[in-house]
């Protein structure tokens, strides 16, 4: 399992361009013209960890398997794109299909790329952006109201469980405020998520950058961090100009580059790291001579869960699963040295995996 993150924004302000370096294509056209992307573009890339080669070269697996992150990058909205201006619609319903949006603003001068409202204001475009989504849930939240009306009267527990779920949504979104922002008890929990409302979406803001401020920021993408602070959101910095160079160059290459530009590391990774963060995911491995693999699960998932990831078989006949932390796998030379260390754990349906957990499951079939 990996994440699909939905990138958007306002038209122009570097959301193609970023896609085609993320996934290493040219399959979203990069252009300086609003709406250059009509059809939603959809790339999957390898998620970097480290991790995965030094568990591969200890075991001397012979394929690596990284998780995948699923980048869907969706056209530019504009105000009104909730009324169905510019092409809001469509758009907006390619949201609803992702696990996360990653709203790209334009942090960066630059007179020859033009700007829709003709402006550099990356707080104002944030807002613009949060207004449509939210204007587009309040119709069809009360849409849908409407439509449960007779059920209710007929005591239909599941449209009277929707309709209050629906009711909170829109109190939250006619007080201002995103649909996200409602706290919603256990018992509703997957109720809540089959409302598929966009702006129950967690949001990362990726401030786009010029090369001159990939490694510091600048003051638009400050406003931008001080504005996801205080959302309880969270913020990165890229230069999807940088990241776009990056993508062409082999890895070694690509290092050289980076290090003379002082960057860390390639946007890609704090990219993927925050969306990691901001969705509470988690990584096990599988290890053995034919392959080392890397799961993606969320944070608090019970072994037979985590099983179930690989295969529902695995899930459906668990009956254990043997563990070995990542640091004494690494540590002690791998899988026998740390099974005759006494650090293989066999653990129950109970266990709840751990981030870096090497994991062998055993099930009846």
């Amino acid at each position: 399992m990996g994440f699909k993150m939905g990138i958007v924004g306002l038209p122009n302000v570097g959301k193609s361009t970023l896609f085609n370096a993320l996934t290493r294509t040219a399959a979203a056209q990069a252009a300086n013209f609003p709406f250059c992307t009509i059809e939603p573009n959809v790339g999957e890339v390898a998620v970097p960890d480290a991790r995965l080669d030094t568990l591969a070269e200890i075991a001397k697996s012979k394929s690596i398997i990284p998780t995948r992150m699923t980048f869907v990058d969706i056209a530019g909205l504009v105000k009104g794109a909730s009324k169905g201006e510019g092409l809001g619609n469509q758009f907006l319903a390619n949201i609803r299909e992702t696990d996360a949006i990653a709203h790209v603003l334009r942090c960066f001068e630059d007179d020859d790329v033009t700007h829709v409202e003709d402006r550099v204001d990356p707080v104002a475009d944030a807002e613009t952006i949060d207004t449509e989504l939210m204007l587009a849930d309040l119709e069809s939240i009360e849409k849908r109201r409407a439509g449960l009306v007779r059920k209710i009267k007929g005591n239909d527990k599941d449209a009277v469980q929707q309709d209050r779920l629906l009711a909170l949504a829109q109190a939250a979104i006619e007080d201002g405020k995103p649909a996200r922002v409602v706290e919603i008890d256990e018992d509703d929990a997957k109720a809540w998520r089959m409302l598929q409302l966009l702006t129950t979406k967690p949001v990362l803001y990726v401030c786009n950058v010029g090369v001159d401020d990939a490694a510091q920021g600048n003051a638009h993408s400050a406003a931008v961090a001080k504005m996801a602070e205080a959302q309880g959101n969270s913020a990165v910095v890229i230069s999807a100009q940088i990241e776009e160079e990056i993508s062409q160059l082999d890895a070694d290459d690509a290092q050289m580059f980076l290090d003379d530009m002082n960057l860390e590391e390639a946007g890609l990774d704090r990219l993927i790291r925050a969306g990691y963060e901001l969705l509470h995911l988690e990584t096990y491995f599988t290890v053995g001579p034919k392959e080392a693999r890397a799961w993606t699960i969320k944070q608090g998932t019970s072994a037979p869960k985590a099983a179930g990831v690989i295969h529902g078989d695995f899930e459906k006949g668990f009956i254990r699963a043997e563990t070995i932390a990542y640091d004494d796998f690494v540590s002690l030379g791998g899988e026998g040295p740390a099974k005759e260390a006494g650090k293989m754990r066999a653990e129950g349906k109970a266990y709840t995996v751990k981030d870096g957990d090497v994991l062998h499951f055993l099930f009846n079939t």
